[in-house]
């Protein structure tokens, strides 16, 4: 039986007076994939969200491999692409490794290639569903991975930069590493998040942001925007957003569990 847990997040920010509607996503974090016979946990929840409806998005949110790897990116693709509605990567520590020859660069060049997005050296991106803007956010190093997070000074500028240019408009941001720990784990924190998180505090505009990482399912209001952490595949998340593009949207997000 799927295992359901339910929260309900209200998120009090401002936002454009815009004619509003309801959106979903589902959210698939740290599936570690590894191209065998024996590895069918991607199978399975792609197989499982192609059952839920009225989806508009999927968001993979890093550490999508086991290892850095071209042939085993392509391989993963290949099998997300089963999924019914469109879906975005972020990336993770275990995603990109200049030494196994997967640059970011070249990550992004072979999610361009198989699925469109992305533009070339820049795993940061931008796209829009129904009126609200997702910002798809890179904290990851990959000269010397480690599993802390770290959002560069020019990822923090481009962030604003976005968010001062969708001023008008609801934001959700979409990353791997979280900037609210939601757990005491100095090895998996993000380094010097204070930054950041001023950028947010400055611009009301961003109701959530979505993460992984750390194996738990959390969920935390700081500062007026929704952090929200999710446990690693065969778990994934509903994100429901409520009146998506009002004053006052209403954030649901429910766990389930592939069978």
């Amino acid at each position: 039986m799927k295992k359901l847990i339910g929260l309900l997040l209200v998120c009090m920010c401002f936002a454009s007076n815009v004619m509003a509607r309801d959106l979903r996503f589902v959210q698939v974090t740290d599936v570690k994939y590894v191209p065998s016979k024996e590895n069918q946990a991607l199978k399975t929840m792609v197989k499982d969200i192609n059952k839920l409806k009225k989806v508009d998005f999927v968001i993979f949110t890093g550490d999508n491999l086991q290892r850095a790897n071209a042939d085993d990116l392509r391989s993963f693709l290949s099998q997300a692409k089963r999924l019914h509605k469109p879906f975005y990567l972020a990336i993770g520590d275990k995603d990109v490794n200049k030494h196994r020859d997967l640059s970011k660069k070249q990550y992004a060049k072979i999610a361009k290639k198989n699925i469109g997005i992305t533009k070339d050296g820049n795993i940061n991106y931008v796209f829009e569903k129904d009126g609200v803007v997702f910002l798809v956010v890179d904290g990851a190093k990959d000269v010397v991975p480690m599993s802390n997070g770290y959002y560069k000074d020019n990822t923090v500028d481009w962030v604003e930069s976005q968010l001062e240019t969708y001023k008008n408009k609801n934001v959700v941001i979409l990353q791997h590493f979280p900037i609210v720990p939601p757990e005491d784990r100095e090895n998996y924190i993000t380094f010097k998040p204070e930054r950041y998180l001023e950028v947010i505090h400055n611009h009301k505009n961003v109701k959530a942001v979505v993460t992984g990482h750390f194996g738990v399912n959390k969920e935390e209001n700081y500062d007026g925007v929704i952090h929200i952490t999710t446990a690693p595949a065969p778990n994934y998340r509903i994100i429901d957003i409520i009146d998506a593009t009002s004053v006052n949207p209403t954030i649901w997000a429910e766990v389930r569990e592939a069978e």
